[in-house]
């Protein structure tokens, strides 16, 4: 498969926000009967694997009032018949860009971080910076915003070539971004919009060196552990605690087999390489719950939330603009403030209904678009749909 092609397919899987229709029904909120709402939920989750072929999917629901509700359906394990659970974990891809942003934000709180300062006033120093597309001109809100005209490393034929040779090298972020030196920009910067990885490969340096420690730690001490999202675990090695098998297809361009993990367990790359592109592993139950927290200003200062969704023009679908981190999607069911995610073997999606105040995730341990019969945004709104319902009720 050609690059040019891999990269179409890609950022259709991640971040096309395609969303189903449904009915709003009625507009005073409700507190919802959590036994009758899991129960539909779980038949609407049901008939959506039925009607289509992807091996298994976790879902979960974080509603207004705090509590969840986590389902499963179909195989974490197609040829052995393992059923999946809803605390298995699965690669969230991209999606894992909204903790670096939140990160990012807390620094800008603390008066450490400048959004519009110039990338070369914190990376500068580096000597291979200057040869960056738009070097001297692009900002930090122009990698969070995906409108720096840096493209993406990981469609460089070169990088999947050596991706593949190596599969237990760990990656270094200066390596990765070595893959894009002296290129030609996209499009000056500011003036287009094209999602890159290379942007937040980009910024994760930029918290490295505003913080001294590792990002990794710093999404620890600063998210996950105040939140308690205990099953949310950086994707840093070859083998993940608790991730289920996932399928990729036969023949695609990072593994070539359909099953993603060894039978020793080992992933047949190493993840690590994503890092601040994306780089966890979780529940969708977690997933849920740091959506809700994340788009209610609690993982930062709520004064900035206006600041992080205020978007720009994205390629992401009707009514679809990128803020710091954050598609925010115009929908049937009001407007959504979530992410997308791919990574072999895996899809993810999560969305927060700001109208309502819950918000939904799905994952789905295959990277096969055709085998859901739908987009997964479609997914996620069907199961929205039914939350919206039980709490108007």
């Amino acid at each position: 498969m050609r690059t040019s092609q891999l990269s179409r397919i890609v950022s259709v899987l991640v971040f096309a926000a395609v969303w189903s229709a449904a009915p709003l029904l009625g507009q005073t909120p409700a507190t919802a009967d959590a036994t009758a709402l899991r129960s539909e939920l779980d038949s609407t989750l049901q008939a959506i694997y039925e009607g289509a072929s992807f091996p298994g999917a976790t879902a979960a629901v974080a509603l207004p009032n705090g509590s969840t509700l986590a389902l499963a359906v179909g195989y974490s394990d197609s040829t052995r018949h393992v059923a999946m659970r809803p605390q298995d974990r699965m690669l969230q891809g991209s999606v894992g860009k909204t903790y670096y942003a939140a990160v990012a934000m807390q620094l800008v709180g603390e008066g450490r971080l400048d959004l519009d300062a110039p990338v070369s006033s914190y990376l500068g120093e580096y000597s291979w910076y200057a040869r960056i597309p738009n070097a001297s001109d692009i900002t930090v809100r122009n990698l969070m915003t995906h409108t720096s005209g840096v493209m993406r490393y990981e469609f460089k034929e070169q990088f999947l070539i050596d991706l593949k040779s190596d599969p237990d090298k760990r990656w270094e972020p200066e390596e990765l971004v070595a893959y894009v030196l002296d290129e030609e920009p996209q499009f000056a910067a500011g003036e287009g919009w094209e999602y890159s990885d290379t942007n937040y490969i980009l910024l994760g340096m930029i918290i490295e060196s505003i913080t001294g420690r590792a990002l990794y730690e710093e999404v620890e001490t600063r998210l996950l552990e105040p939140l308690e999202l205990r099953n949310t675990v950086p994707s840093d090695g070859r083998v993940i605690p608790g991730l289920v098998q996932g399928y990729a297809g036969v023949g695609n361009p990072f593994l070539e087999t359909d099953e993603v993990l060894l039978e020793d367990g080992r992933f047949g790359i190493n993840p690590q390489f994503e890092w601040a592109g994306g780089g966890y592993a979780s529940t969708t139950e977690d997933l849920a719950l740091w959506a809700k927290a994340d788009y209610e200003g609690r993982a930062f200062d709520p004064e900035l939330l206006p600041m992080v969704l205020d978007g720009v023009p994205a390629r992401l679908g009707p009514g679809s603009s990128y803020g710091l981190g954050v598609i925010i999607q115009e929908t049937p069911l009001g407007i959504t403030y979530g992410h997308s995610g791919f990574f072999p073997g895996y899809l993810t999606q999560v969305a927060y209904y700001p109208e309502h105040g819950f918000a939904v995730a799905v994952q789905v341990n295959t990277s096969v678009p055709r085998s859901l019969g739908r987009p997964l945004g479609a997914i996620v709104n069907e199961l929205a749909g039914v939350v919206i319902g039980a709490l108007e009720e």
